[in-house]
């Protein structure tokens, strides 16, 4: 009887080492699905920054939307993350009370977002302007 109870025992130890490995497994996959919804975020962020897209019917609208003084603000944003009106007007060199006008410009325009503290944001890293110039026929 008690080789009986010594087995019993041996086995008992042997699947709860066994449970043990299976548990620090599954924490390992969890933590390696968490990774990988982490990355495939990232991915998609920016996947769908790389395409976004913003047209414009003529180069004329284009310039009107974007002057150099709306342009500038796009520069100092670039990258930046949310920033306040304030701390653009300071980027530029500009006073506060003037910024606002382009700032509502852009985000009219779908260049620039606001976000739900009120901040605004240009989530891109780059900007590329490609348009083609042709003769009048």
């Amino acid at each position: 009887m008690n080789r009986d109870l010594q087995r019993l025992a041996d086995y008992l130890s042997h699947i709860a080492r066994a449970i043990e490995r299976i548990e620090k497994l599954l924490a390992d996959f969890e933590r390696a699905i968490a990774r990988w919804r982490e990355v495939a975020s990232a991915v998609g962020k920016r996947r769908a920054a790389d395409t976004a897209r913003i047209r414009f019917a003529s180069a004329e609208l284009l310039w009107q939307v974007l002057t150099a003084k709306r342009w500038e603000i796009l520069k100092a944003m670039t990258g930046a993350g949310a920033l306040s009106i304030r701390e653009v007007a300071r980027r530029v060199e500009r006073d506060v009370k003037a910024v606002p006008a382009d700032v509502h410009a852009l985000l009219n325009a779908g260049i620039i977002s606001k976000t739900t503290e009120g901040r605004i944001v240009f989530p891109y890293d780059a900007i590329y302007v490609d348009f083609a110039l042709k003769a009048v026929a």
